[in-house]
Formats: C-alpha cells, structure tokens, sequence
C-alpha cells in the first residue's frame, strides 16, 4: 500500500492572525505625518498601475484565442472554484482502494483515523503546481485515491453513520464525474458497480476526478428497506432543505457537501417490488447538457423522462449538472449482466469525456424512446410471463398470463402497442392494477426529431440544442406505476 500523506500546514486560526496583523492599523495611520501619508499614496499608485497592467486579458478573447478541451474545461472550472479553499485544510491520504482494509482504518466524519498521522511526502516533480480537489473538508492532491466519508447531521448525540466516499483525483486536470448508488437501500447493483469502477481506476492515467458514494442511504441499506428509518423515500427530497424533515435534512447535506462539487452525475437505480429493469437511462432529452452526457454511455437504451420532483437527478440539473439515471435489474438482487452493462458503460462514459484513454467497444448502438406505457395486471392472481426483458413486441402479442389461484381463472394480457420490453415484473403474486410491463414505443419515423447534433460530453456544456421530444400522442406517459405513498414508483428513477 502506498504510504499515507498528511498535512502540517499553518492553523487558519494563525493564517487570519497573520492577514489581520498586515491590515491597516488606524491608531497608527493618525500618527502619519503629512509627507508619510504622500509617499503611501505615491506607493499604493504605483502598485495599483502595475497590477493594471498585468491584468489577464477578458474571458471572451482567451476563449477566443484557444479553444478549451473538456479536460481544460473540466479543470478550469476546478481550479476557479477551489482557489483559495485549501489553506489549512488537511491532506487527505493517498491509499490503494483495491487493497482490503479493516473497519477501524475507515476514515470518520471529522476526518480523523484510528491510525496515527502519516508522514508528509515531498510532492513529486510531474506534480508541482497541479491544483488538489476539495471535498468534505479534506484537500485531496493530484493523482491521489483516498476514502472520505460524508455524515449527516440526523442522528442521536454522540451517534454517527458515516458513509464512505470514494475519491480517484487524477494526475491531469479534467471535470468531475459523481457516481451514486443505494439511494434506495434495497438496489444493490449500483453498489457493486460503483465499486468496479472506482477501484479500477488509476490516478496516474486519470485526467480530472471521479467521486463514488456506494451506499447513500445507509439506513436503508441496514435494513434492507427502500426507505429511510422513518419510511420516506430519500429520492424525493432533494435538493432538501437544513430546517425541513429528517430526509429533508439528509437530502440537503448531502447534495450541498457532495453532489454541487461535481460537473455530472450518474445516479444508479434498479426496479423495485419484483420488478426489473432493462439497462437504460432515464434523461431529460430537452435539455443540451443532458442529451450531450446520454452520448457517451455506448449502446444503452435511453428513455425521455425529466425527472419526479425531489429527485436527485432532477435536483442537479435544476442546479446546472448534467444527470441522468441509470436503471438496471430488480431490487435485493446482484445481478452480473445488469452490473457487467453499468460497468461497461460508466467506463465508456469516461473515455467519451477524455478522463481516461481506455476505449471500449459496442456492437450497435441502442435506440432513444421518447414515448413509453404500462401493461397493468387487469387482476390478481399469479403472473408468469410469456416474454423476456429486452424483447421487441407487437401490438396484440402475449406478454403473460395472470391465474387465480382460488378460482383457477386465467387471465391473458397482451400488449397494446408495437415497442420493447424496458421493464417487467417477475413472476409473483399480484394485485389488480400492478404495473407489469412497461413498454418503450418506437414513434413513427415522420415523427422521430431530427438527431440532437450536441457536442461530445463537456464541462462547458457549450452543446447545441437537443431534439425536442415527441408532440403529445394518445399514449399514456404514466411513469409512475403506481401511487407515491404506496412506494411502487419502481420505474422513475428506481
């Protein structure tokens, strides 16, 4: 394992004394005399002159000059927001994610470890001048993996659950990619591939940052619950609010400590309540920076959906970060093909954004639905399915059957449109009215927009207009399977 970096930088205590101590003194300023107080004038001229004249040149003639790549976007846009944050913070430890640890090396919420202070390292030579990436009150430096933890403030006196955050800052200045999984605590794929991906990752080959939080809701996660400990859903409270509810309030910290320090998101989600998902992801198609970001994630479905209210993805594109959503697979389940796509994709996405240099290869590239509809159980009983997830349909064909288990009724339900088979239930006892298969439909080609003719992914969003989504059709949007307070909003955003 590398050996641990740490910081003996000056107090901010003593660095506000030390600005204090150079401040003008006006007990000392009317004791000048008449000639004291010109010379300081002449001076204090002369300096403003100078500085006047090295002034940088305005914004629009340096971009005019060069054009910026979306790793020097990614880095300029870093760099302006941490000049200045760093002084006294302390350095975060430079650790190899892949090597096993044990629980008492994870890093708590004050920043502290149960290990003593390692011993600073003189920076190397390749990395003199590289600017270090702020997060949770820890400076981060250039190609560097470390663990930080994040934990909100909800919690009993003196009783804390820190998640882990992981963090790859690479050697190189780029943007910011956020990956966050487990906002349910019942969707483990995301947690699995979170982790493929930032602990395959190499600081040394990596142009900007990637920041992973496997499990955000650890609540839920504990308890093998969807939900927080008091049965909200955490997704529909961002961006939150400090005075709001206990979601409210972890929905808040959260986004304010973690997600507004990222220039994208991918937030990963599965099905929920035996149902499963298709690979895909769920974007704002009217929306440039967003459109710009679906293109880099190889051949992966993406549906039209902007977003329910007090999610996190719609929340950060509110707030100006191109998010989107990735679905795959069914809840409490690890399952590898879902896992094995995420991954795959994630890591396309970072070639597609010049992060890193690895190309990854796809056959054809998947379509865009902008149009999607339920197949609901008419009754109850139990389901077995005639199709698989993935498959193309057409209108009048079989999708499953629904059998009365007391009556031997059986029902037939078939599908009301020509499309694809996004999402489905597994086989189990339903109830009348449960969400069973949801349909992803093809427009009409006289229908279809033009291809968006967006830019590669960056962190200037300088993209063209997106394509707008399909005018209104008689089919039903109905993203939502069933009711909020139920907790079956399976298939927006998980």
């Amino acid at each position: 394992m590398p050996s641990r970096v740490s910081s003996c930088l000056v107090s901010l205590t003593l660095l506000l004394a030390t600005s204090a101590g150079h401040a003008g003194n006006p007990s000392a300023a009317a004791g000048q005399t008449p000639a004291t107080e010109a010379n300081a004038k002449t001076q204090a001229g002369a300096k403003a002159q100078a500085q006047s004249q090295e002034a940088p040149k305005p914004q629009s003639e340096e971009a005019a000059e060069q054009p910026a790549t979306p790793a020097q976007a990614g880095a300029k846009a870093q760099t302006q927001a941490q000049k200045g944050t760093t002084e006294g913070l302390p350095k975060a430890q430079n650790i190899d994610l892949q090597e096993p640890i044990q629980g008492a090396e994870l890093v708590a919420p004050d920043g502290t470890t149960a290990d003593a202070a390692p011993a600073v390292e003189a920076t190397p030579d390749d990395l003199v001048g590289a600017q270090p990436f702020v997060l949770l009150g820890r400076e981060v430096p250039p190609a560097t993996s470390t663990r930080l933890a994040w934990a909100p403030s909800q919690s009993f006196e003196g009783i804390y659950a820190a998640t882990p955050v992981l963090v790859v800052h690479g050697k190189k200045p780029g943007p910011v990619l956020c990956l966050t999984a487990a906002i349910h605590g019942d969707e483990l794929n995301g947690i699995e591939t979170v982790r493929r991906v930032l602990y395959n990752l190499d600081p040394n080959k990596l142009a900007g940052t990637v920041v992973g939080v496997p499990i955000v809701n650890l609540q839920g996660f504990h308890r093998h619950s969807r939900y927080l400990s008091d049965r909200r859903d955490l997704n529909r409270f961002f961006p939150g609010d400090p005075d709001g509810s206990s979601a409210s309030r972890i929905a808040h910290s959260f986004f304010h400590e973690v997600i507004s320090h990222c220039d994208a998101l991918v937030d990963l989600h599965t099905g929920s309540y035996y149902r499963t998902n298709l690979p895909q992801l769920r974007a704002d198609l009217t929306n440039p920076g967003v459109v710009a970001l679906t293109k880099g994630f190889g051949a992966t479905v993406v549906l039209h959906s902007e977003g329910a209210e007090g999610t996190l993805r719609r929340a950060a594109v509110n707030q100006g970060i191109p998010a989107v959503t990735l679905e795959a697979g069914a809840s409490m389940l690890l399952d590898e093909t879902s896992v094995e796509h995420s991954s795959k994709a994630i890591q396309t996405l970072l070639n597609h954004m010049e992060m890193v240099s690895k190309f990854r290869l796809w056959g054809d590239p998947e379509p865009v639905y902008y149009t999607s509809t339920w197949q609901r159980a008419p009754m109850g009983g139990v389901i077995f399915s005639e199709v698989a997830l993935g498959e193309s349909v057409s209108k009048g064909d079989l999708l499953g059957t629904i059998t009365n288990p007391i009556t031997n009724v059986r029902t037939e339900i078939h599908s009301a449109y020509d499309g694809r088979v996004l999402g489905m239930a597994l086989n189990q006892f339903v109830q009348p009215g449960f969400a069973a298969y949801h349909i992803g439909i093809r427009a009409p080609e006289e229908k279809v927009p033009a291809p968006a003719a967006a830019a590669d992914s960056n962190a200037s969003g300088q993209v063209s207009p997106a394509a707008e989504p399909l005018p209104d059709t008689e089919v039903p949007s109905d993203e939502q399977p069933d009711a909020p307070d139920s907790g079956d909003d399976a298939f927006e955003d998980g």
